[in-house]
C-alpha cells in the first residue's frame, strides 16, 4: 500500500515538473467590458446602460458659412471626446475625429477661407465664375443624419441651416447661373439683387404709364 502511495506521489511530481498537473477548479473572473463604459447598476445590480445624450444642435451660419453648434452629455463614459460622422445614404461618409463635447463643426463641403469667410458652399460647383447648383456634396442638403460616437453613440437628423439677409449659406445671387429653361439651353446669369428688383419694378411702372399716356395722348389727336 505504501509502495502504491509513493507511486502515485512521483508520478504527480514528475506531471508537475513538466507542466501537466492536474487541473484545479477555479472560479474564472468575467472579462472586462471592451467600452469606456462605467457600467453603473440599479437597485437590484443590474448594470444601467451607458448614454448619451445631445443637449444641443443647432444648424447657424457665421460669417456665411454653414456650421453646426452641438453639446452632448455622456453617461457612463469616461470618453472626453467625441467623434462626428456626417452619414451620406450612397457613399462615403465625412468624419470629423476627436471633436470637443460642445462646440461647432463646418457643414461637410463647405470651404472656410483664412480669414473664417466662406469660399465653398455644399451642393453648389464653381463653373466660368459663377455659380451652378450641384456638386459631390448634395446629400447633406436639405437634411442629413449625423451620428455622435463617443461610446455610447447617438443619431439625429439635421437640416440644413437656412439663408438670413445677414448671412448667407449659398453663393451670392448675382453670381448664380440661372438652370436652363430647356435641355441643352443657354444659362442665364441671375445678376438681380434686391434694391435692383425695386429699381426694375418702378421702371416697368413708368414705362406703363407712359405707355398709357401716349395712348391717351395719340386718341386726343385724332378726336
Amino acid at each position: 500500500m505504501r509502495q502504491t502511495l509513493r507511486a502515485v506521489g512521483a508520478a504527480a511530481l514528475l506531471l508537475a515538473s513538466v507542466g501537466l498537473a492536474p487541473a484545479v477548479a477555479s472560479a474564472t473572473p468575467a472579462p472586462a467590458p471592451t467600452d469606456d463604459c462605467e457600467r453603473e447598476v440599479d437597485v437590484y445590480g443590474a448594470p444601467l446602460p451607458c448614454e448619451l445624450v445631445v443637449d444641443v444642435l443647432t444648424p447657424i451660419c457665421d460669417n456665411d458659412v454653414p456650421r453646426l453648434r452641438y453639446a452632448i452629455g455622456v453617461v457612463g463614459s469616461s470618453g472626453s471626446t467625441v467623434d462626428i460622422t456626417w452619414v451620406n445614404p450612397a457613399g462615403d461618409d465625412v468624419v470629423y475625429n476627436d471633436q470637443p463635447l460642445s462646440g461647432t463643426v463646418p457643414w461637410p463641403g463647405a470651404v472656410v477661407g483664412p480669414a473664417g469667410q466662406a469660399l465653398d458652399w455644399p451642393g453648389w460647383r464653381l463653373e466660368g465664375g459663377r455659380w451652378v447648383e450641384g456638386d459631390e456634396f448634395d446629400w447633406v442638403r436639405p437634411d442629413v443624419t449625423v451620428r455622435f460616437d463617443v461610446n455610447p453613440s447617438a443619431t439625429v437628423s439635421v437640416a440644413y441651416p437656412p439663408s438670413s439677409p445677414q448671412c448667407v449659406t449659398s453663393p451670392p445671387r448675382s453670381e448664380v447661373l440661372a438652370a436652363p429653361a430647356e435641355p441643352g439651353g443657354r444659362a442665364e446669369v441671375l445678376a438681380v439683387t434686391g434694391a435692383q428688383v425695386g429699381l426694375l419694378a418702378a421702371g416697368a411702372v413708368g414705362l406703363v404709364g407712359l405707355g398709357a399716356g401716349a395712348v391717351v395722348l395719340r386718341r386726343r389727336r385724332e378726336g
